[in-house]
C-alpha cells in the first residue's frame, strides 16, 4: 500500500491586534452615536467609551500615532471590538455608564459602590406609622428621607427624630402583643400608640410634623413647639411644657449634627475631586431639605496621567447608574461634557437636572469646604498607604519573601466545646483590610471530634484551597492567590496545613502559624514556618504590631461570626420548620399555648381549636411533634 501524499500546511497567521483590527472594523460602522467596547485577546474589556459618532471615534484609534501613553497601550493590547448604536448621545452616555460599573474595565475610572445609601422611612401602610432605617428597593409603602451619607449619620438622626416626635419604631408583631407601654416610652422616646397612650389623631400630628421636619420646614416646626411650650408654661402645666422643651432639645441635636444646612438651595448632592500624586479623592456632601445628611469620600481606580476633569465626569455618570439625581449637582471641575451629563442624569430623573459649576456665593463656600475635606481625605489615605507598604515591605523580609505581600489571608476557628463551629478567614492586603473577600465556613464534617481544633482547620484549608485550585484551572487570571497565609495556632496547624497543600500540589504559597506565648501574653507571640525553627520578634517590632492585629482582627470575624450563628440557633423555634405555618399562625398558637414546648405536646383536638388553625394543618403539627417509630 503506497504511502499517503504529504501535504505542506502554513501555521495560520495571528490574529491581527492594535490599531490593525481596529481599522478592519472601519468599513461597517455607522456614523451615528453609540458605544463601543475594546476587548483584549483573552476576551476581557479593557475599555468602554461612548462616542456621538462610531466611526469617525473608532477611526481616531486606528492612526498609528499621536496617542498618549494609556492610549497607546489601550490600542495595542485590542482584539476585538463590540458596538452597540443608540438613539442619541445621551443615551450612549447612560449606557457607557451603566457597562463601566457593571464590567470594571481596566482603562476605565471606576469605583467600589457595593452599597446602597440608608434611609429614612416614614411607613404608610399603618394607622400608626413607624420609623426606621431603610436599605435597598423603596418597596414599602411610605414617605422615603435619604439619602444619608452613612448608617451612623442615619442613626443619629433616628434617635434624636425619637426623642422629638415620640414616633413608634418597633414591628408590627410586637406592636400588636404589647399589653403595657415598653422602655423606650420610659425614657421619652416614644408616645406608646400600642397601648392606647395616644389617641390616633394626636400620633398623626406628631408623624405630620416629623415629615415636616425631614422635608427642611425645621423652623416652621420649632417656632410652633416654642409656641406650644410658652402656653403650657403660661397655663402652668409645666409637665407638658417640660416634655415640649426635651424635643426642641432632641430637634437641636440633630441640627448641631448637621453642621452646614443652606439657605440657597434645598436638594442638592456637591461633588469635590482633588488629585494628588495620580490618586483622587471625591469627596460627596448630601443635602436634602436645606439639611446637611452627611459626606463621604471615594477613591476611583483610574490611570495616574487622567485630568481630574474626566475623572470626576465619569465617577459621576456611575455614582448616579442606580440611584436618581437631585434637582442640584455641584462640582468642583468644569467637566467636558456638562450639558450632555446633564441631560443624561435629568432623562434618568425623570425631571430637571442642573450640574452647575458655582464661582460664588454660599454654594461656592460649601463646595470650598468639600475641597478642603477631599484634600484631607486623600492626604491620610496617602500617608496610611504609605505606612502600610512599609509594613508589608518588612513582613516580606521578615518570612523571606521576595517582594512585599499582595494579598494575606488569616484564618481562624470557633466553637464552644465544639458547638456551632465555623471557620472565619480575612483578607488584608496594600490598601488595609479587605472586608469584601472575608469568608466564613460552617464545620460539616460529622467525623470529627467536637473541639478538635486541627480537623476543623483541616477542612477549612481543603475547602478554600480546593475551590481556589478549580477556579484557577478555569480562568488563572481570575483566581485570588495569597502570598502569605497565617495560621492562629502552634506547630500542630502548622502541620495540618502544609500537608492539606501538599495533597493539593501547592507550592507557591507560605505559611506561617502564630501562636501566643506563655499565659498567652501579646507580645510574646511565637511564629512557626516549615523547615525553620521557631522565632520571636522584638516586642516593640511594627510588623509584630501588625501581625498581631491580623491575628485580632481573623479572631474577632470568627468568634463574631460563631456568636451570630449560636443566637440564631438559641432563638430557633421548630414551628418554623412545619409547613403552612406562618408568622400569624405561629403567633395564634404562641399566644393559645404559651411556648412550643406546649404545642408540642398538646392533643389534636387542642391544636383544632385555635383560631386560624383548620383541621389538616392542626394534623400536620401533631405529626410533626409525633413522629412514630
Amino acid at each position: 500500500m503506497d504511502d499517503a501524499p504529504v501535504t505542506e500546511t502554513q501555521a495560520p497567521e495571528p490574529p491581527l491586534r492594535g490599531p490593525a483590527r481596529i481599522q478592519a472594523y472601519l468599513k461597517t460602522l455607522p456614523d451615528a452615536p453609540g458605544v463601543y467596547r475594546m476587548l483584549d485577546a483573552k476576551g476581557d474589556v479593557l475599555y468602554v467609551g461612548k462616542a456621538k459618532s462610531l466611526k469617525k471615534r473608532v477611526a481616531s484609534y486606528a492612526k498609528t500615532g499621536g496617542h498618549n501613553e494609556r492610549i497607546a497601550r489601550m490600542v495595542a493590547d485590542t482584539a476585538e471590538m463590540l458596538f452597540v448604536t443608540t438613539a442619541s448621545e445621551t443615551e450612549a452616555l447612560l449606557l457607557e455608564s451603566n457597562l463601566i460599573k457593571r464590567l470594571k474595565p481596566r482603562y476605565n475610572v471606576s469605583f467600589r459602590d457595593d452599597k446602597s445609601f440608608p434611609n429614612i422611612l416614614l411607613r404608610e401602610d399603618h394607622r400608626f406609622a413607624q420609623i426606621l432605617k431603610h436599605r435597598g428597593a423603596k418597596s414599602v409603602k411610605g414617605v422615603y428621607f435619604g439619602p444619608f451619607a452613612s448608617a451612623g449619620a442615619v442613626n443619629r438622626t433616628l434617635n434624636a427624630l425619637q426623642r422629638a416626635f415620640l414616633l413608634r419604631s418597633c414591628s408590627d408583631s410586637v406592636f400588636e402583643s404589647r399589653t403595657r407601654p415598653c422602655l423606650l416610652f420610659q425614657i421619652k422616646r416614644c408616645s406608646a400608640p400600642c397601648t392606647g397612650r395616644i389617641d390616633e389623631p394626636g400620633y398623626k400630628q406628631l408623624v405630620d410634623e416629623a415629615e415636616a421636619f425631614l422635608t427642611g420646614k425645621s423652623r416652621a416646626v420649632q417656632a410652633e413647639l416654642v409656641a406650644d411650650m410658652n402656653a403650657a408654661s403660661e397655663s402652668l402645666d409645666f409637665e407638658r411644657a417640660a416634655r415640649l422643651r426635651d424635643r426642641l432639645r432632641a430637634l437641636s441635636h440633630v441640627q448641631a449634627h448637621q453642621g452646614v444646612n443652606p439657605a440657597t438651595f434645598s436638594d442638592a448632592d456637591v461633588f469635590a475631586a482633588h488629585n494628588q500624586g495620580g490618586e483622587t479623592c471625591v469627596q460627596v456632601f448630601f443635602f436634602r431639605g436645606g439639611q446637611n445628611w452627611g459626606n463621604r469620600p471615594y477613591f476611583p481606580r483610574h490611570d495616574r496621567d487622567l485630568p481630574t476633569a474626566e475623572v470626576l465626569e465619569a465617577f459621576i455618570g456611575q455614582f448616579y447608574d442606580e440611584r436618581p439625581a437631585p434637582t442640584l449637582v455641584v462640582v468642583s471641575e468644569n467637566l467636558p461634557n456638562q450639558t450632555l451629563l446633564a441631560e443624561a442624569l435629568s432623562l434618568r430623573s425623570e425631571r430637571r437636572v442642573e450640574v452647575l459649576m458655582p464661582q460664588r456665593g454660599e454654594k461656592r463656600q460649601i463646595l470650598d469646604m468639600a475641597l478642603q475635606n477631599a484634600r484631607e481625605q486623600l492626604g491620610r489615605r496617602q500617608a496610611e498607604n504609605g505606612a502600610q507598604r512599609e509594613l508589608l515591605e518588612a513582613t516580606a523580609e521578615t518570612f523571606g519573601l521576595e517582594t512585599p505581600p499582595r494579598r494575606i489571608e488569616v484564618y481562624d476557628n470557633s466553637h464552644i466545646q465544639g458547638t456551632n463551629a465555623l471557620g472565619g478567614m480575612i483578607v488584608a492586603g496594600a490598601d488595609g483590610f479587605e472586608k469584601g473577600e472575608y469568608r466564613k465556613w460552617n464545620i460539616k464534617s460529622t467525623e470529627l471530634t467536637p473541639g478538635d481544633d486541627y480537623g476543623m482547620m483541616r477542612e477549612v484549608l481543603t475547602r478554600r484551597f480546593s475551590r481556589l485550585v478549580k477556579e484557577s484551572e478555569a480562568d488563572e487570571a481570575k483566581a485570588k492567590w495569597p502570598d502569605l497565609v497565617l495560621i492562629d495556632g502552634g506547630p500542630g496547624q502548622l502541620a495540618v496545613g502544609v500537608s492539606v497543600l501538599e495533597d493539593l500540589g501547592v507550592e507557591d504559597v507560605l505559611l506561617v502559624g502564630i501562636s501566643k506565648g506563655p499565659d498567652r501574653d501579646a507580645g510574646r507571640e511565637h511564629f512557626y514556618m516549615k523547615d525553620r525553627e521557631p522565632f520571636r520578634l522584638d516586642t516593640k517590632s511594627p510588623v509584630l504590631y501588625y501581625l498581631q492585629r491580623l491575628r485580632d482582627e481573623a479572631h474577632r470575624f470568627a468568634i463574631g461570626s460563631h456568636r451570630k450563628k449560636r443566637s440564631k440557633a438559641i432563638g430557633a423555634n421548630p414551628l418554623d420548620e412545619i409547613a403552612g405555618v406562618g408568622a400569624s399562625r405561629k403567633r395564634a398558637l404562641l399566644q393559645h399555648f404559651g411556648s412550643a414546648r406546649s404545642v408540642a405536646g398538646a392533643s389534636l383536638a387542642d391544636l383544632e381549636a385555635v383560631d386560624g388553625v383548620s383541621g389538616a394543618l392542626a394534623k400536620k403539627i401533631y405529626d410533626f411533634f409525633h413522629v412514630s417509630g
